[in-house]
């Protein structure tokens, strides 16, 4: 694998009775493969999917800032059409045509941000796939995050 340019796998859910949330990020780097995860409360599954995109995406800026390309995996529809939106988010305050607040406005524009410092390619993969004999990094972060929020869930419930 080139070394300027690195793979990422993201997912996130939540459990919308508890509004607990994970997040997870694999992250590929000529070297290694990163885990990222992580555990929400009061939270929504588009919320987890946006800040499981920018964990990963601020960690690789930190750790290797000579990187040219991220290729963000995802099968978040939401996350993938955000630099689609980008231009019509801003102009628009990030309100919609009757003048609310946009959901998650704080991670859009965290993700905004981080994207118009970087080159970053969204790859849109098809979600909860079928176990196979191919190797499927996004099929790992989706059983992460869903085992994330299941523990999180025990421990609250074993209180």
């Amino acid at each position: 694998m080139n070394k300027n340019i690195i793979e990422i796998y993201t997912d996130g859910s939540c459990n919308p009775q508890y509004k607990i949330g994970g997040w997870a990020s694999i992250i590929f780097d000529s070297e290694e493969k990163i885990l990222l995860q992580g555990t929400e409360s009061n939270t929504t599954h588009n919320r987890m999917e946006l800040i499981a995109v920018i964990n990963a995406i601020t960690y690789v800026k930190k750790t290797h800032p000579e990187t040219i390309l991220l290729k963000i995996f995802t099968d978040s529809q939401y996350v993938e059409r955000i630099p689609l939106r980008t231009k019509k988010l801003v102009s628009n305050n990030f309100k919609t045509k009757s003048g609310k607040s946009i959901q998650n406005p704080d991670l859009i524009q965290k993700l905004i941000i981080l994207l118009e410092s970087s080159v970053i390619e969204f790859i849109k993969v098809k979600a909860h796939q079928k176990s196979s004999e191919t190797l499927n990094y996004n099929r790992e972060v989706d059983k992460l995050c869903r085992k994330l929020v299941r523990d999180h869930i025990s421990k609250i419930n074993s209180i």
